[in-house]
Order: structure tokens, then C-alpha cells, then sequence
């Protein structure tokens, strides 16, 4: 029977969960290189659970630097088999102010500076993307959200920019003419990279600000997003509580990402070197090693 693990991913703002007393921080090496940070191991109400800040303590890798290969098979490692990534993002929409959470089921990529797959070298494999969030997931978060009285979406599509700068009044209102909901910068390659390593994937974005087409934020401040950035991540931590305490309870033992993989190598047999297979153990081990 799989022990489900749950980690954490960590965006702006969030660097730790202060009130996790039974810490152990964990320094891992990935065949990609180290993690952003070391990872924190952690029980709460007895069951364990890993947290990584995305940025590094102190917020100092950028979103075009962070190790996501090296993320993702470092938690893989660790036996992980659900992520929460928690984001900040800009709103695209009136309707999603400043503090509002939205729980993401879709992506559009438009990042070009990452290498966005395990799968680079020698061996090659296609996962679906079509649905890139785990329904069981979302509502685990959902449930923990609710419990945790902060105002939520549900579903919402996000935009994924290289950055570090943020939008251009026309890349801004370009996004919002495809009806996406909310924009960031760090959850893509990271939710193609967790179907790839087969691990159930969840993304709740907190919106720090109205993205540059609106009137009242055509020049995003870094102060004025900090201070609702602790806002909410002060309400995040309250929800992370809960989604430990509920997301066993809401998991899928069809959910496409847990076998994906059954169906997505294409290299044949032959081709696949000794060197590539012990490379991809981690993420690929169950199908590889057969």
C-alpha cells in the first residue's frame, strides 16, 4: 500500500511554516544539482510532511534560476506523492482583488528560458497536459480553504511569464483577451515537471495585486505587493494546517498522473543507456527498471 506524502511549495512571501516545532531541514542532491533550499521535514498532528521554499530562505534565486528538475527529484526522493504549490500572482480579472485565492486547474506557458522536462537526453516521453492539476487535489484544497475562511475560486487559468520583469500594458491586456485569470512566474516547468516524476499536483495562487492593465496598478510596486504578500501568507499557513489534516481523504486512486508514465516513454529498449536509466531513477525508476 503507497504512503501518501504531502509537500509543499512555497512562492514569494511564504519562506517557512514557523509553527511546524518538529523540524529536521534535509540537504538533498538531485542528478539535476541541489534544490533551492534545504528542505524542511516536518510531523504535524503525525503524519510527515515536506516544505521547500521555491525562492530559497531569503528570496534569492529568480524565477528563470530556480533548479525545478532538482526541486521536483528531491522530493520525489523523499517518498513525496502529492504537492501544493502555494504562488503569489497579479489578477486579470476585477473580480480578483487583492488577497483573493484561486485554486488553478489550467496553464498557459509562456515561459522560454527553462528546460521544462527530465526527459532531454537519450530517452523521450509525452505526458498528457491536458488536465495539469489533480482533481482529488483541488479539492483537498478547496476543503482546507474553506475551513480556513479566506474568499477563493474555484478553477482558473494561469498565465506562466518568463520574468523577471513584470507585463507590458499590451502583454497584460493580450492576456486577459484569452480569459485567463491570474499571472506568475514559477508554476511552469514545475507542474509539467511533477506529472513527468508522477506526482499529484495542485496550485493555489494568492493574488498580491491587479496586474498592469488596471487603472489603479499600472506600475506594480514591490513595497505595496510585500505587504499583501505577508497577508496572505499568514492565511496560507492557516490553510496549509488543514490540508494536511484532509488531503488523504480526498485522493484519487485513478488520477491519471499516478501511472503516466505506463503510456509515455516512446525511445525503444535498445536505445535506453545504463547511464540515462540510473539518471532518471528517481523520476522514472518504476517504468525504467521493469
Amino acid at each position: 500500500m503507497t504512503t501518501n506524502k504531502l509537500a509543499i511549495i512555497g512562492g514569494s512571501g511564504l519562506y517557512d511554516v514557523e509553527e511546524f516545532k518538529d523540524r529536521e531541514l534535509l540537504n538533498l542532491n538531485t542528478p539535476w544539482g541541489k534544490p533551492s533550499d534545504q528542505i524542511l521535514k516536518t510531523s504535524y498532528n503525525n503524519k510527515e510532511v515536506y516544505f521547500l521554499p521555491r525562492h530559497g530562505r531569503g528570496h534569492f534565486i529568480s524565477p528563470s534560476k530556480i533548479n525545478f528538475r532538482a526541486n521536483i527529484d528531491a522530493l520525489k526522493q523523499l517518498g513525496v506523492t502529492d504537492i501544493v504549490s502555494v504562488s503569489a500572482v497579479g489578477s486579470l480579472k476585477e473580480d480578483l482583488p487583492p488577497g483573493k485565492f484561486v485554486i488553478v486547474d489550467q496553464f498557459i506557458d509562456r515561459t522560454f528560458a527553462r528546460t521544462k522536462t527530465f526527459f532531454d537526453d537519450e530517452i523521450v516521453a509525452h505526458v498528457s497536459m491536458a488536465h495539469p492539476t489533480s482533481n482529488g487535489l483541488m479539492n483537498a484544497c478547496e476543503d482546507a480553504i474553506k475551513k480556513s475562511n479566506i474568499d477563493y475560486q474555484r478553477n482558473g487559468t494561469y498565465v506562466v511569464m518568463e520574468g523577471p520583469q513584470f507585463s507590458t500594458f499590451a502583454e497584460s491586456n493580450l492576456y486577459r483577451s484569452w480569459k485567463a485569470d491570474v499571472i506568475g512566474m514559477t508554476n511552469m516547468p514545475e507542474a509539467k515537471l511533477a506529472r513527468e516524476a508522477e506526482i499529484r499536483y495542485a496550485s493555489v495562487s494568492m493574488v498580491t495585486d491587479f496586474d498592469c492593465w488596471h487603472p489603479d496598478h499600472e506600475n506594480v510596486d514591490v513595497q505595496q505587493v510585500i505587504k499583501v504578500l505577508l497577508g496572505n501568507a499568514e492565511k496560507a499557513k492557516v490553510m496549509i494546517k488543514n490540508l494536511i489534516d484532509n488531503f488523504e481523504k480526498y485522493i484519487d486512486p485513478n488520477d491519471p498522473t499516478n501511472n503516466c508514465l505506463d503510456v509515455a516513454i516512446i525511445t525503444a529498449l535498445e536505445k535506453r543507456t545504463k547511464k540515462t536509466i540510473e539518471k532518471l531513477n528517481t523520476v522514472a525508476g518504476r517504468v525504467l527498471n521493469k
